[in-house]
C-alpha cells in the first residue's frame, strides 16, 4: 500500500492504515455506520462524561473498497481540526482516542504502519 493510504491523529506520530484482512461485516460489528456511498465511518465524542457538549469527535473513515483511510479530530461543532497532542487539557481525549485506535488494531480493523 502507498503512503496515500496511511493517516495519523493530527500531532500524533503513530500512522494507521486498513488492515488487508478488514471486512464488511467487522466494520459494522465495530459501530462503523456504512454511508449512503458505501464508505465505512466511525464518529464518537472523545470525553467520559456523558452529555459533554464541548468535547473533541474522533472521526476515521474507511473506503468501501477498503483501500483509502482517514482520519481527524474535530471540535464539538465537527468543523475546527483539533491537536490532542499540543498539550496536556486534551490528555482525555488523547487517551479516548488512542483507546479506540488500539482497539480497532486488536479487532483487525486498522494496523499500525
Amino acid at each position: 500500500m502507498s503512503p496515500a493510504n496511511e493517516a495519523a491523529l493530527p500531532g500524533s506520530k503513530q500512522k494507521y492504515r486498513v488492515h488487508p484482512d478488514a471486512k464488511r461485516y467487522t466494520m459494522r460489528d465495530n459501530a462503523f455506520i456504512e454511508t449512503k456511498n458505501g464508505n465505512f465511518q466511525y464518529e464518537r465524542v472523545l470525553s467520559r462524561q456523558p452529555g459533554t457538549k464541548t468535547a473533541p469527535k474522533l472521526k476515521v473513515t474507511v473506503s468501501k473498497d477498503f483501500t483509502d483511510l482517514k482520519m481527524s479530530t474535530v471540535a464539538a461543532n465537527g468543523v475546527k481540526k483539533v491537536n490532542l497532542y499540543a498539550n496536556e487539557q486534551q490528555q482525555e481525549a488523547r487517551e479516548l482516542a488512542e483507546f479506540y485506535l488500539t482497539t480497532f488494531v486488536q479487532e483487525g480493523i486498522l494496523e499500525k504502519v
